[in-house]
């Protein structure tokens, strides 16, 4: 079936005179989830990680994706003639290399302008300078072969309350305002939908995992359009935007209204800002790649939602604790499997005051399952969990006061010494983040060796980054900064929230990942500067039990026991005795 379809692209290629096609994850967003009707990447391949890239030729289909997919894709791409292209190893060319370097001089490189980034149109323009390539922005030739191809979502839109959110949309815009002249833009596009959800104090439904509108917004010094399908929003939200200002227009009206705006300078982001929007500007309108406003004010959390994420937190602790006492009392019955996790880590969610469903599809793996990084079990295919080895569930919730992400690997039963190992190495490599503590200016890259030196030191490494920023009730993973090898400017400030999730992955093996989220706030200021730390907001034991003690210092030991204690005093409140007694057992000094 996935040859056929791409036997089908191939015909529409010829038809419109394409010799390469492009296929993105992405939608008109740049969304890392994408609702069904843009999953056109998973469509063509059968790949579903939520990264990766296709390329197909007359005569070639290959598929990019990073290390964290690169066991799953040779999985799901096996019988079909696509070729894995594993992205970051050495050797292995970057899209435009390969491109640049294996069509013929006069081919022309297509690709849907409305999905694709202009950032990355703009790295091909560089990858391709020495070639006399056409590029051909205008064409979608999935649509014509994917005939059932999914409706975009039309979800009802509702009304984030400032008691959650801290900040009414009116002061977000004013502070959106006073950026912008500052950057000297006389306009802003917003095309990023969890931008647009925080700037306007809106959530939806409309991709799965993500509280987000399927919508745009542009921003003048004066004015505020919000283009959103009318149906989607309910008569009491309208009447709240349109009192505050806020001009309505339809979603699909944004490259037309583009096309005749008066103004003089456009803020936007290369990154999240599609071609088609960019080359939709009139020719005399002067861009300006400084459109990352609200994806940097959102980053810093505000004293309510601080307040507010650590509430979430605690629920969260209280519904994994429970989950793990089930785990520990139905692994020895036999009754335990990957599917079953993740349902009853749902379900124990689904019991906690203001909670909306999952922040992303829960990772259960057992076992050599775990070390594919996002592995995702199916109906078609999962383990069940025996009483030996280890076991690793990543998950989050959705919450009214907060999103949460948390990743425990526990010994389901006896574990290997290469197990307990590897276990202690990752966990000294969170303890080496965790206890940071670093001067005013700070980025993400500058702390990722933190981590990695503990693994580096005996020769490890995992091929995903330590930490990613954290929303709102919005995404999961949230920029602008990172913690990773990468280079990353934007300095840590106090207020932002991000996840520490250093692993160890074995192929055939095991996969090992500790992770919890921390806040950066201030430590101290002496002569030398302004220095910050990270606390440590998640609660929830860390299992002891594969831990080797002997290749762990004495300060590693006590961060553990402190944190322990810390969890406890967190979540016993909300226990009965027996719950209570469990929970002092999980945490008991080490």
């Amino acid at each position: 079936m996935i040859n056929n379809r791409v036997n089908a692209l191939r015909a529409e290629m010829k038809k419109n005179n394409i010799d390469c096609y492009i296929i993105p994850s992405f939608d008109a967003h740049q969304s890392e989830y994408v609702a069904n009707h843009w999953k056109c990447r998973e469509w063509i391949s059968g790949f579903n990680g939520s990264a990766g890239t296709v390329v197909v030729t007359q005569d070639k289909a290959m598929l990019w994706t990073d290390g964290r997919y690169h066991v799953q894709a040779t999985n799901q791409l096996e019988g079909s003639e696509y070729i894995l292209m594993k992205q970051g190893l050495a050797g292995v060319p970057t899209i435009g290399e390969w491109i640049a370097d294996n069509l013929a001089n006069d081919a022309c490189v297509g690709f849907d302008g409305k999905l694709f980034a202009y950032s990355s149109y703009k790295d091909f323009l560089v990858d391709f300078e020495l070639r006399a390539f056409t590029i051909d922005v205008d064409h979608d030739l999935i649509t014509p072969i994917w005939t059932d191809r999914p409706a975009i979502p039309q979800t009802e839109v509702m009304t984030f309350p400032v008691e959650y959110a801290g900040k009414s949309r009116t002061e977000k815009l004013a502070e959106i305002r006073a950026e912008m002249k500052r950057l000297g833009g006389a306009s802003y596009l917003v095309p990023n939908l969890d931008d647009i959800a925080w700037i306007f104090n809106i959530r939806g439904k409309d991709i799965s995992y993500c509280p987000f509108v399927i919508s745009y917004a542009f921003i003048t010094l004066e004015e505020v359009y919000l283009f959103v399908e009318d149906s989607k929003l309910p008569q009491g939200v309208k009447e709240e935007l349109l009192a505050d200002g806020i001009k309505l227009l339809a979603y699909e009206e944004i490259q037309e209204f583009l096309g005749k705006v008066d103004v003089a300078t456009v803020l936007y982001s290369p990154v999240y800002t599609s071609v088609s929007l960019v080359k939709a500007f009139p020719a005399g309108v002067k861009h300006i790649a400084k459109g990352d406003i609200a994806t940097r004010l959102k980053a810093i959390k505000n004293p309510v939602e601080i307040k507010n994420i650590r509430n979430s937190q605690i629920k969260d602790g209280v519904a994994m604790v429970k989950f793990h006492k089930w785990l520990n009392e139905s692994i020895p019955q036999g009754i335990v499997d990957e599917l079953v996790m993740a349902e009853k880590l749902r379900a124990y969610r689904a019991e906690q005051d203001l909670n909306l469903g999952e922040s992303f599809n829960t990772i259960a793996a057992y076992g050599p399952n775990a070390a594919m990084a996002h592995y995702s079990a199916t109906p078609e295919s999962f383990s069940k969990v025996e009483a030996k080895g280890l076991l690793l569930f990543d998950s989050g919730g959705q919450y009214m006061d907060g999103t949460t992400d948390i990743t425990r690997t526990i010994a389901a039963g006896p574990v290997t010494d290469e197990e307990m190992t590897d276990y202690t190495l990752t966990l000294k490599a969170h303890i080496g983040l965790a206890k940071a503590q670093f001067l005013k200016g700070t980025c993400g890259p500058h702390l990722d060796i933190l981590a990695r030196r503990p693994m580096w030191e005996v020769g490890v490494d995992y091929k995903h980054g330590t930490g990613h920023g954290v929303g709102f009730l919005l995404s999961v993973h949230e920029g602008p900064f990172t913690v990773r090898c990468n280079q990353n400017d934007v300095p840590l400030e106090v207020g932002m929230y991000f996840s520490n999730e250093p692993g160890v992955y074995r192929p055939g093996k095991h996969g090992i990942r500790t992770e919890n989220l921390v806040l950066v706030e201030k430590a101290c200021e002496t002569e030398h500067g302004e220095f910050y730390k990270l606390e440590t907001i998640t609660y929830c034991p860390i299992d002891t039990k594969p831990l080797k003690r002997s290749i762990m210092s004495e300060d590693e030991i006590k961060w553990l026991n402190d944190y322990h204690k810390v969890v406890f005093d967190k979540l016993a409140p909300h226990f009965d005795d027996e719950m209570k007694a469990y929970l002092k057992e999980l945490t008991a000094e080490f």
